[in-house]
């Protein structure tokens, strides 16, 4: 399919389906309810998170996937000893409609708590506490305009949006105060409604360029959002304080409880201080990032090698993103580091295995790259005819990677010999995880002796879960670029 078609078709249908929606989650009410409460995800052993792409929930830096409600949402997946898989919400109004059917398991998207919302799913204990606020422009001038004069060039009160048009998505929680505040101010304010894929910050961003003249945001976002645009006034307060939360089925009572019993001492915590003023007062943090050519939400870019990856990854039908991951892993994209035991590059190699894919310290980077892909093609090679599938034998591949292939068809045989499956690497890797243990490195199979291949598990782990936060953060960063071009 053209590239073009492949991202404008999903865009007009939810224009259309836009069209015909009036409440958030599209119509919700009419998808049917999942049973999954906490016990049936344990079982599945992961946590799906639906999160806003953004600055301050969810991003990439350096490559390293970032953000407020990202890292809360780890900290709880921790605690609980499940994964966490995160899926970034392309459209608002489908959200809820999504949690429903059980396409996630718990919504992080800055969420207001509203009656109309509870009829249909639970929230979580508070997050944070805010107010809505207007986003209005100051004059051009605004720089040379003393306090009383730019106070005067700005609204004040909500009595000032009589007759004024005001921009928002309809789904979200700014779209009934607006119609009650116009009953309460007794005259019209023209409220204009936006698409679910329009994000909170893009219309910020819309007042700022002169593209419209107002919307409303939650307070805590509208004062990280005029960091990046200082011509926008955030000061103008039209709601009392709201709480923010994450959102649950309406039937997942286990998983909210655990939640909040985590939440409400994590809350308490110097870690949780530490993480809110990290994305909501630290300024200069957050400039350091936006600015940095890495911070994917802006650039597109994961690192300066991305075209390189983009060049070779084709050679071993892998993804780029796949091999970013790797690359990640191993060196941090710093083609100059210098590892344990002489590992050298962006791939990382052993002298004596650079050296046999003809790479050493003073390679460039890449060259770095063609030798691991010609390693990596050598390693699949060598598991193709015992691990069919392809997606499969990429962990198995880069275990060996780690480890050497030695330890892995250690665990293979393991697998074997227990009746387990030695092509599917969940199976493998329960083994090489306890090739530690007597048991396991002593048994008569094994001819590679004992290995901590805990770090090899965590590794092939972290990688595959790397992959997925690229794959799917820079499909939406796409996927943002072309709708503001439409």
């Amino acid at each position: 399919m053209n590239n073009c078609f492949r991202y404008v078709l999903p865009i007009l249908i939810a224009l259309i389906f836009n069209c015909c929606s009036s409440s958030d989650g599209a119509d919700d009410s009419k998808t049917p309810l999942l049973y999954k409460d906490l016990t049936h995800i344990k079982k599945e052993k992961k946590l799906i998170a639906l999160i806003n792409y953004s600055a301050t929930s969810y991003f990439l830096y350096k490559g390293n996937p970032m953000g407020f409600e990202y890292e809360l949402l780890q900290k709880y997946a921790k605690h609980i000893n499940l994964e966490l898989e995160i899926i970034p919400i392309k459209n608002m109004d489908s959200v809820f409609v999504n949690l429903k059917s059980g396409k996630g398991d718990i919504v992080a998207a800055n969420l207001t708590i509203t009656k109309e919302r509870l009829q249909h799913i639970n929230f979580t204990e508070p997050i944070i506490i805010t107010k809505q606020v207007l986003i209005q422009r100051k004059p051009d001038n605004w720089r040379k305009l003393s306090k009383a004069d730019l106070k005067s060039a700005t609204l004040q009160s909500p009595l000032d949006l009589a007759n004024k048009e005001v921009i928002v998505r309809e789904g979200s929680s700014f779209f009934p105060r607006l119609k009650n505040l116009s009953n309460e101010i007794g005259a019209a304010i023209k409220i204009k409604t936006v698409p679910g894929e329009t994000t909170m910050e893009a219309l910020i961003e819309q007042v700022a360029k002169k593209k419209i003249d107002y919307t409303i945001a939650d307070k805590n976002i509208a004062l990280v959002t005029q960091w990046d645009h200082p011509n926008i006034d955030v000061s103008m307060t039209i709601s009392l304080d709201q709480k923010i939360a994450w959102a649950t089925r309406s039937n997942s009572d286990s998983l909210t409880t655990s939640i909040n019993e985590w939440l409400i001492k994590f809350q308490k915590s110097k870690k949780f201080k530490q993480l809110y003023y990290k994305y909501f007062s630290n300024k200069n943090g957050h400039n350091k990032r936006v600015s940095n050519q890495y911070y994917t939400l802006t650039s597109g870019s994961i690192s300066g090698y991305d075209n390189l990856l983009k060049k070779h990854a084709p050679k071993i039908n892998w993804d780029w993103e796949l091999l970013a991951s790797l690359i990640y892993q191993e060196s941090h994209f710093n083609n100059k580091a210098i590892g344990w035991g002489g590992s050298f590059g962006l791939m990382q190699f052993m002298p004596a295995t650079g050296k046999k894919f003809g790479v050493d310290t003073s390679s460039s980077a890449e060259a770095n790259i063609i030798a691991g892909i010609k390693y990596i093609k050598y390693l699949d090679k060598m598991w193709i005819s015992t691990v069919p599938d392809t997606t499969e034998r990429i962990k198995f591949v880069l275990a060996s990677y780690n480890v050497g292939p030695g330890h892995v068809l250690d665990a293979q045989r393991l697998a074997k010999k227990y009746s387990d499956n030695p092509a599917i690497w969940e199976d493998v890797g329960y083994y090489l995880l306890h090739k530690s243990e007597l048991k396991y490195y002593k048994d008569d199979v094994v001819r590679h002796g004992y290995c901590k291949g805990h770090i090899t598990y965590k590794y092939v782990n972290e990688i595959m879960s790397r992959y997925e936060h690229y794959h799917n953060i820079l499909n939406q960063n796409n996927l943002s670029n072309l709708q503001q071009n439409i």
